[in-house]
Formats: structure tokens, C-alpha cells, sequence
């Protein structure tokens, strides 16, 4: 028997055989060519047809996971169409160079340069740009696509999956995917998890040939890919397995019910989402709402901050697609971990400490009026909210008021619509918590930043994964902090949230609803699993 450990995609049991997926290899090598001219059409040629590829794939996306999943590989087919990307092919290319190596060079540079950022969202974009390379050097090299080969369905083991290798794939065939590389961030993780597939990413696995055909368990809750299991285990986790799809399919049967206790008190559950994309997870979860909005999604990966019109058709796609559910933007959240070189960022010593969120949008007001300004524009189609991060004075969000006012102002007298938008902030600083009786009297609701809350608290940077052991996230000052927060915030007849990951944390749901919470919002795939522990308080 052989026990792996890996990072987790999705919580659930397989049992089945194991089978090693290896792509197909050919010799990429650097070629002189005299017909430069016709190289470079051979690869707009190979270009046209890999977006015709990618159509193919967003249709049989669109039937199996849903559109939000699909735009995956819309957005594969926006780097297509990258000017930089395709004239950094073709400047290669006209020193004479033969195109499949010439896409090779320029994916692998920008695919390393995604790769070298700080931020994990980021550094998963890498495989994107892979696929995309890949894709064309492939159509250009006459090298088909892999298929499973197999009578039953088995857990497939490969060194890393892309997009496209995993939605091409026969869904019947796979149980599991379990990858030696990869992250829960990437696109491959998020068509995974559509597909409702219990995977396993980061796994250490050796890729071997003798491995393939041999019983295996990925346990997607002890997050462990165990080989050729012992008799007990292999009847354990199947016992496993089958109590958890009973349970899910009873979660399933939620769907459409409150949020209630036995005693009556209603808790909002709302979902956290990264951009237009979740919106499809967050209705087919029954989510009630979107807790966070993580608008710095829309700034990373790019030269410049988008414009209005860009952030404006953003959230009104969302606001729209909810149909009247709350929707609470959180305004920019860049620094720290998540860089935007277009912003001035220096390097810092303390970055988690310093020039980040509130204080950059205070800062450089032209970006943040230009945010404000999609944001109440797009109210106009939906019931939105906006929350301020990182605060930690009544002065900040005076000031942010203003601005707030100054923008109303500017779009009233322009004749442009605007909805009624909450104004809120996050609690993630111990100041904020502490103060939270003066901050109430300005808002209308918090959110409460577990994260961040208990990173301040504990003076414990949640990335080193060297003081994991002694993170407590249950430690009793941030439990303290976030008893004195709902508290203060309910005697300013203002709302209280919590929307880190503590929220989905069902062994302090009682706690938190003995605390008085209002909501909770989670990743869409807590949902019901929250419900559950609602209604049986």
C-alpha cells in the first residue's frame, strides 16, 4: 500500500483504478526557414484554427459545467488574440525561425513570468498560457489529442492536466483527477470542481508505469491518494464513500429551503466570488447572495487598471444574473500578496502591513472615483452594496463619504440611473474591532475578515507555512474581537457579516449564532453544508 498526500479540489471520496496519463511527446526542435512569408502564415493559419478548437470546447463546456465554467476558454481565446502574445510569435519568426518554436519560446516566457508572481490566483494563469501554446504548436506539429483508453471508468494520474485536456476528456471515464503539479486555483481545479470530481493537485505521486490499472482511493477529505489499499482500508473508505453521496445527495434536497434555526432566527448565507465567472456556482449552490465580490480580480494580470467601461459591464453582469440577490462589491484589495505593477507598488519590507487596499484608493482617488463610479452605475440593475477594506479609523471612512457623494453627484448630474447602494466595511484589522462602536454609527453594515483578523491579532503571517501549527484561528481574541464587533455594530442598527474562512467553519456556526450574526458568506461549495448547520441549531 502507498499513501500520498496532496492539496484537496474538491471534498469527496473515489474508488477505482488507477490510470497513468502521459501526453503525447514529440521533439521540439529549432529550424532555419527561407519562407518566412509562409511560416507566418502557417501560423495565423494555426491560430484560426486553434480558436475554432476552443469554440468546440467552450459548446462542450457550456453542456457539461455550465457557462460560467466555460468562459475559461473564452478567455483562452482572448490571449489568441493578444497583440503582444502574437507579435512576440511573429517577431521570431521573421528571423527566420519555424513557428513551433517560436510559440514555444514566447508561451514559456510569458507562462514564467505569471509564474513569478506573488499573488496564487496569478501564478495559476500560467497553465492557461501553456494550453494556449500548446494548443497551436500541436495544430502546427500535426500531433493530435490524447484520449482515455479504457473500458470502466478510473482515476486518472497525470503530471498535470490543462483546460483543455480535462473538459475534452469522456466525463463517464473519469471518478477522480490526481496531478503532480498544478494548484487549487487553476482553471483545471475549477472545471473539476464543476464536474464535481473529488481531485487531488500538488500530490506526491511518482508518475509510474506500474501504477497503471492498480486499485486506488482518492480521499479528497484527508486530502491522501492511497495505492493498492489494504483489504480493511479499501472497505473502510468505500463505507466512507457511500455515507458521504448519501449525505450529499441529502444536502441536495436544501435547495430552496431558509436559512432558519429550529427556533426561528433567519442567518443569511451568501457566497465570496472572484468575477462574473462564480456567478453560475453561487446560483447552482442556492447561495442568497454575493458576501464578496473580490473586485481586485479585474486589476491583476494586466499593464493598466481597467476602465470604468470594463468594471462597469462587470458588475452589471453580476448584479444582473443574481436578479435582485444582494451583491457587495468590495472595492480594490490590492498589496500584499496581490501586485499591480501599474499602481506604484515599491517592494516592502512588511507588505501585509503597508500600502494596500483603502489606503492605495485614498491615495490615487482618480482610480478609485473611477471604480466608484462603475459600481453606482451598475446599481441601477441589481441591489448592490459596496464595503471599504482594511479600515482602521472613523476619518477614513469620512473621507471615503465624500468621495462617495462627490460621485453621486457627478452621475445625477449626467441623467445616469443609480440604485440604493448600502455602504459597509470590513472588520480585519484588531483597530477596526476595537473602535467598532464609532465605526458603526458611519455604516450600514460589516463584514468581518477572518483572515486578516486573525493574521493582525496574532501577529502570524497566514502564508509562512512554518507557524501553521500555532495558528489558532479559533484563539480566543479573535473570538473575542468578533463578539465585541457584532455587539457594536447591532447597537448602531448596523448588520454584521463574516465572510473569511471562518465562516464555513461549521464547528463555530453555534458560536457565531449565538454571537448574533446576520450572515455568513462562503466559497458556493459550503452553502448547503452551512443550511445543514443552521437549521439544526
Amino acid at each position: 500500500m502507498v499513501k500520498c498526500t496532496g492539496k484537496s479540489v474538491l471534498k469527496g471520496i473515489a474508488v477505482g483504478r488507477l490510470y497513468v496519463y502521459r501526453k503525447k511527446e514529440f521533439t521540439l526542435v529549432k529550424t532555419h526557414v527561407d519562407d518566412v512569408e509562409g511560416e507566418l502564415k502557417r501560423f495565423d493559419l494555426a491560430v484560426n484554427e486553434a480558436e475554432r478548437q476552443l469554440e468546440t470546447l467552450y459548446q462542450e463546456a457550456l453542456e457539461s459545467v455550465g457557462e460560467a465554467e466555460a468562459k475559461i476558454f473564452e478567455v483562452h481565446g482572448m490571449m489568441l488574440e493578444d497583440e503582444g502574445y502574437l507579435e512576440d510569435i511573429k517577431d521570431i519568426i521573421k528571423n527566420n525561425c519555424n513557428a513551433e518554436y517560436a510559440v514555444k519560446e514566447v508561451g514559456d516566457n510569458y507562462s514564467q513570468m505569471f509564474a513569478a508572481m506573488d499573488n496564487e490566483y496569478m501564478r495559476a494563469r500560467s497553465v492557461d498560457i501553456l494550453d494556449i501554446s500548446n494548443k497551436v504548436i500541436n495544430i502546427l506539429a500535426g500531433v493530435g489529442d490524447d484520449s482515455i483508453k479504457s473500458d470502466e471508468p478510473v482515476i486518472l494520474l497525470a503530471d498535470d492536466l490543462t483546460p483543455s485536456e480535462t473538459i475534452s476528456m469522456d466525463k463517464d471515464k473519469v471518478l477522480a483527477f490526481v496531478t503532480i503539479h498544478g494548484s487549487a486555483n487553476s482553471h483545471t481545479a475549477i472545471l473539476a470542481r464543476s464536474l464535481n470530481l473529488p481531485s487531488l493537485v500538488g500530490t506526491d505521486v511518482a508518475l509510474l508505469d506500474e501504477y497503471h490499472g492498480q486499485m486506488a482511493i482518492v480521499d479528497g477529505f484527508q486530502e491522501e491518494l492511497i495505492i493498492n489499499p489494504l483489504d480493511d482500508v479499501l472497505k473502510e473508505l468505500t463505507e466512507r464513500r457511500e455515507a458521504w453521496i448519501s449525505e450529499t445527495e441529502s444536502l441536495r434536497k436544501l435547495i430552496g429551503q431558509d436559512n432558519v434555526t429550529t427556533d426561528g432566527r433567519k442567518i443569511n448565507v451568501y457566497c465570496n466570488i472572484g468575477g462574473v465567472e462564480d456567478v453560475g456556482r453561487v446560483l447552482e449552490s442556492d447561495g442568497g447572495g454575493i458576501g464578496l465580490f473580490r473586485s481586485e480580480f479585474l486589476y491583476l494580470g494586466r499593464d493598466s487598471a481597467p476602465t470604468e467601461e470594463e468594471q462597469f459591464e462587470s458588475y452589471k453582469a453580476v448584479l444582473e444574473k443574481m436578479n435582485g440577490k444582494k451583491v457587495i462589491i468590495r472595492t480594490l484589495d490590492i498589496g500584499a500578496d496581490k501586485k499591480a505593477d501599474y499602481l506604484g507598488l515599491d517592494p516592502e519590507e512588511n507588505p501585509a502591513l503597508g500600502y494596500r487596499a483603502i489606503r492605495i484608493c485614498l491615495n490615487q482617488p482618480d482610480i478609485f472615483r473611477t471604480q466608484l463610479r462603475a459600481i453606482y452605475r451598475a446599481s441601477a440593475y441589481g441591489t448592490a452594496a459596496i464595503m471599504f477594506p482594511m479600515i482602521i479609523s472613523v476619518e477614513e471612512i469620512r473621507k471615503i463619504k465624500g468621495i462617495v457623494e462627490e460621485v453621486k453627484r457627478e452621475l445625477a448630474s449626467e441623467d445616469i440611473p443609480m440604485g440604493d447602494v448600502e455602504l459597509g466595511i470590513m472588520i480585519e484589522t484588531p483597530a477596526a474591532a476595537v473602535i467598532s462602536d464609532e465605526l458603526a454609527k458611519e455604516v450600514e453594515f460589516f463584514s468581518i475578515g477572518t483572515n486578516d483578523l486573525t493574521q493582525y491579532t496574532l501577529a502570524i503571517d497566514r502564508q509562512n507555512q512554518k507557524l501553521e501549527s500555532i495558528c489558532d484561528t479559533h484563539h480566543p481574541a479573535i473570538l473575542k474581537l468578533i463578539q465585541m464587533t457584532i455587539e457594536n455594530g447591532h447597537k448602531e442598527n448596523a448588520w454584521v457579516g463574516i465572510c473569511g474562512e471562518l465562516a464555513s467553519d461549521t464547528s463555530l456556526t453555534k458560536t457565531f449564532v449565538d454571537m448574533g450574526v446576520d450572515e455568513l458568506s462562503v466559497s458556493p461549495t459550503y452553502v448547503l453544508g452551512l443550511r445543514k448547520a443552521i437549521r439544526e441549531i
